[in-house]
């Protein structure tokens, strides 16, 4: 049963990935019907960078017709609906990290970054053990109590600020 659990749990994550994947051969084909396929008409979206940088936004929308800006991912990872695509523009010296949310072979939510370094977390158990001591001591109060910290284990962190040789200001994402 675990087994099949997680062949169904790599399949999720292979057909989120290419749903991802496709999105950036259409907009780099400038492919509009299958864009309009692979993203929610509410999509969500966050933007962190210089306002001049929301090439992505100008892109879905129609403001911009310049292409000299492309999308050409150098990975994309996914941790189920979330997959993580980054790439650089070395012309620019721009490093980017998009953040997708891929629900039912959709696009629902974008998270965008730009010039900053990336780390994605998960959360651990978030059930904080609370230990309330001996009311009899005197020591002790009913409201002292200890909670076990959160461990958020590290899963990705971005590369590419590497090849566009500069240093970035570093975020975490917590997923």
């Amino acid at each position: 049963e675990l087994a099949n659990s997680q062949e169904i749990l790599e399949e999720s994550d292979s057909s989120n990935q290419r749903v991802v994947q496709a999105l950036y051969e259409a907009l780099s084909s400038r492919d509009v019907a299958t864009v309009h396929k692979l993203v929610a008409p509410d999509l969500e979206w966050w933007f962190h960078g210089p306002p001049t940088h929301q090439y992505l936004m100008r892109l879905l929308t129609g403001a911009s017709s310049d292409t000299s800006f492309r999308f050409a991912p150098q990975t994309i990872v996914c941790f189920g609906p979330t997959v993580l695509a980054e790439g650089c523009d070395h012309a620019r010296s721009i490093a980017w990290v998009h953040a997708w949310t891929v629900t039912n072979g959709v696009i629902t939510q974008i998270r965008e970054y730009f010039n900053t370094s990336l780390t994605v977390t998960r959360f651990g158990d978030s059930t904080a053990t609370i230990t309330n001591s001996d009311p009899s001591s005197p020591s002790s109060s009913s409201s002292t109590a200890e909670i076990t910290p959160l461990h958020c284990p590290y899963l990705w962190e971005s590369s590419v600020s590497d090849w566009v040789g500069k240093s970035m200001p570093g975020l975490v994402l917590a997923i």
